[in-house]
């Protein structure tokens, strides 16, 4: 990497690149930081608009705009864009991109073409098959007596995983997904799986099409009410470490997942670079893979950015390039909870434009304990905050333990209020649960 500052566009509006903005902003290395038209209300002001949206019929516009404005580097957030095939798109010699190109993206954009690469490098995964007519799926379901999950094959922001208790409930989710097309396109197929008991984790690694370095690993909370009930929802809470991923563990996804996959990947022509993210349930016959993801998860992101040590430039330009092998990544010893403040009616239907308060209060008076990354937040024109999504904001705390982080992340997220707002007050539940089992 040259001593000159990098100019960086960052793709996506959420809770996820708010976090990566505010981490970036810290690189001695920015340049100028560019963003997304619709960028919400706490990431709009880390950075300047971006004139041009993002789309195939501006291409040629944006092109001619990067190269005006010298930015030698896009990261792209969201996973949307990298199935659409953006980083072939904007990959130059010049320029580098953060992210996988459309065909390894095709991990978290096909199911049904991960569930066919995890059986041909012999990945742990859960046993399942896919299918393209409503007639094929209802057939294997009459045939099934054990609990089942029922998924959209393709992209719905984390919410196409229904997971069924009886038969009933995965007729249900077929109904729901081929016929109601609740998840839109996705819902073209579908893959219906075992269902796997034990601990999720989310384990992102970034890979350089060669170089995998493994994060620390989070746990992510994906239903909507506490207790872990209710419908998926994107995300409701993360942290990071989890303490239920011992290093035995971790060694086991590294040599038995990451490494298989980056290699079968290799088999089929493709460099991946970027994030692979894999989730992965503990079962008592050890990891398995549930699903990948091609990107930055949202909340993961931000308890793992609030840990960062290290040159978040750097590191993703080294990725991006095939150089993270000279990258220096380390992580703050504290625990860092993050706790997502929602919309009333959410993952269902909800208001926007609600006004907000509180936002600023609570993690002011904590300093750097506490960081607030908005997810569904705009600017009104009379210059106030509102609502302008399912997701509003995400509390980050961080704490010598989980138990104080958690209720930091709770005490602040408490302060943040408008009609309806909603949260999880349990998240790391599952860890400290298990903590006080092994301590009674």
């Amino acid at each position: 990497m040259s001593s000159s500052p990098i100019n960086v566009l960052l793709l996506g509006s959420g809770g996820r690149e708010h976090a990566l903005a505010w981490k970036m902003r810290q690189s001695p290395r920015l340049g100028e930081l560019w963003l997304e038209q619709g960028a919400n209300a706490g990431l709009a002001p880390l950075g300047q608009i971006c004139p041009y949206p993002v789309e195939a019929k501006h291409l040629f516009h944006l092109e001619r705009w990067l190269d005006a404005q010298a930015i030698s580097l896009v990261v792209v957030g969201p996973e949307a864009p990298l199935a659409a095939g953006i980083v072939d798109l904007l990959s130059r010699p010049h320029r580098r991109v953060f992210g996988p190109c459309k065909a390894g993206a095709q991990l978290e954009a096909d199911k049904a073409f991960s569930k066919q690469l995890m059986r041909q490098a012999a990945i742990p995964t859960a046993e399942g098959r896919t299918f393209r007519t409503v007639e094929q799926a209802v057939r294997f379901v009459l045939n099934r007596d054990e609990p089942l999950v029922v998924k959209a094959a393709g992209l719905c922001a984390g919410k196409g995983v229904i997971v069924c208790d009886d038969r009933e409930q995965a007729l249900t989710a077929i109904e729901r997904i081929m016929e109601k097309r609740e998840f839109g396109a996705a819902g073209a197929s579908v893959v219906i799986e075992e269902r796997l008991t034990g601990q999720e984790l989310s384990v992102l690694a970034l890979v350089d099409g060669q170089t995998i370095w493994v994060l620390d690993p989070c746990q992510d909370h994906k239903q909507v009410f506490e207790g872990d009930h209710g419908p998926n929802t994107g995300g409701m809470g993360a942290y990071c470490p989890t303490p239920l991923a011992d290093e035995a563990t971790m060694q086991v996804v590294y040599r038995d997942v990451l490494v298989p996959t980056v290699d079968a990947l290799k088999r089929e022509g493709i460099v991946y670079r970027g994030v692979l993210y894999a989730g992965v349930m503990i079962t008592p016959g050890g990891p398995k893979v549930l699903e990948f993801n091609c990107r930055f998860g949202d909340p993961e992101t931000q308890p793992l950015m609030a840990r960062l040590q290290g040159d978040l430039i750097d590191i993703l330009w080294r990725c991006a390039g095939g150089e993270l092998d000279g990258a220096e990544i380390a992580f703050d010893p504290r625990v860092a909870c993050c706790v997502v403040v929602c919309a009333g009616g959410y993952p269902g239907e909800y208001q926007r434009g609600l006004p907000i308060s509180g936002l600023d209060d609570g993690a002011a008076s904590a300093g750097d304990s506490v960081h607030m990354f908005h997810a569904g937040t705009a600017r009104a024109e009379d210059g106030s905050i509102v609502t302008n999504g399912g997701r509003v904001c995400g509390v980050t705390a961080l704490a010598p333990t989980l138990r104080e982080a958690q209720q930091l992340a709770n005490r602040t997220a408490e302060r943040v209020q408008f009609p309806g707002a909603h949260f999880r007050r349990d998240i790391g539940h599952r860890a400290l649960s298990s903590s006080a089992s092994r301590n009674s």
